[in-house]
């Protein structure tokens, strides 16, 4: 068991060999192409909608919390057999706790302790706050106890006040914000400040914190999948740390190298799946206006690629139609081929197949 005592931040390490600094570069020119080709997308509900979604769903998957696309889009449209299932509310509710973080730092740039107890309590669905009463223990797949987080209320404060200057004030630390992103994250799952989500809210707080640097727009990182991917390596590196300190900075470096490629290869897969969505997009734009004339919307497209699940009560609601003329269009889209139509329940949902298609066939990479 380790007997780690958490250091308050800035580490006194300076991070200066040249094999983090061709990881971060790296991952700085990925993160800008990201960024760059997520200003192609039109409306950005659509990647808000979708790429959050997956992220959502690969989190609560590194929780072993697991679901299948289909799941995930049909407890997304409120099917009540489908949200029943505690999974589908638990992936649901990540997306929900994403947004309402990205919708408080977006303004200011500012990652507080306020914004992060109000993401984890989306998650967790309470308002317990940071730990107050001792007994926490992180244990291992045997049961066995592998870590004990800061016990005393006083202490979890402390380094969590620390934490927040070191993410919030520049002053603190002259490190690159890349660099201080995997400190930021072995810290706060270090402390452990809740009684539940830390991992999930831990991961919420990577992509928030590239928004609140300017690295993103949008939080479409999905980093969560290179960490599930990975995912002995990730919880080994971060124990690593905890053994050999405080004479720990070569762990420090494997543990930044690792997160650093894990921003390089995820952004890079988001820079190739946004191209393809942009793609299909023009694709459908081209053959709905083809088909439709006079008749087109904008907003019909934008519903498609928002939701690919949709509904009549959707398209009803954002193109301001009848719901027959609403049905019209969806069956005239079924025709075409676009979308697909199925029966749930007594409902029908019309199905974006080849935009799933887009996430399902996401490329897999074996943990190392």
């Amino acid at each position: 068991m380790s007997d780690y005592i958490i250091p308050s931040l800035p580490l006194p390490f300076k991070f200066e060999s040249i094999a983090i600094y061709k990881q971060l570069s790296a991952a700085s020119r990925a993160l800008a192409e990201l960024k760059g080709v997520a200003q192609t997308i039109p409306n950005e509900n659509i990647l808000l909608n979708t790429l959050v979604l997956q992220e959502a769903k690969d989190s609560s998957e590194v929780e072993n919390i697991v679901t299948t696309q289909d799941e995930v889009y049909q407890a997304d449209l409120d099917i009540q057999e489908t949200l029943s299932k505690p999974a589908q509310k638990e992936v649901l509710r990540y997306r929900e706790a994403m947004h309402k973080g990205f919708g408080l730092v977006r303004s200011n740039h500012l990652l507080t302790n306020t914004v992060i107890k109000q993401i984890q309590q989306v998650l967790e669905q309470n308002k317990a706050g940071f730990r107050a009463v001792p007994g926490t223990t992180l244990k291992n797949g045997h049961g066995e106890t592998i870590y004990t987080p800061p016990q005393s209320k006083d202490e979890i404060e402390r380094l969590m006040s620390n934490l927040e200057k070191f993410i919030n004030d520049p002053d603190i630390s002259d490190l690159d914000p890349l660099i201080k992103l995997p400190i930021i994250h072995h810290q706060f799952e270090s402390i452990h400040p809740f009684y539940d989500g830390n991992g999930r809210t831990g991961r919420i707080i990577n992509i928030l914190y590239l928004v609140t640097n300017g690295l993103l727009d949008l939080p479409i990182l999905y980093l969560s999948r290179y960490i599930n991917h990975n995912k002995t390596r990730y919880y080994s590196l971060i124990q690593e740390i905890r053994d050999k300190a405080p004479n720990n900075e070569k762990e420090w470096e494997s543990w930044i190298i690792f997160l650093l490629k894990g921003v390089e290869e995820t952004a890079n897969e988001n820079v190739i799946l946004v191209g393809k969505i942009r793609e299909l997009m023009q694709e459908y734009k081209q053959k709905i206006r083809s088909a439709f004339g006079t008749k087109y919307n904008h907003e019909l497209l934008n519903n498609l690629f928002k939701h690919p699940y949709t509904k009549i009560e959707y398209i009803v609601r954002d193109l301001e139609v009848y719901r027959l003329t609403a049905a019209k269009y969806l069956d005239e889209l079924v025709k075409m081929g676009l979308l697909t139509k199925e029966k749930i329940g007594n409902s029908n949902y019309y199905i974006n197949q080849r935009l799933i298609n887009l996430f399902v066939n996401q490329p897999n990479k074996e943990d190392k």
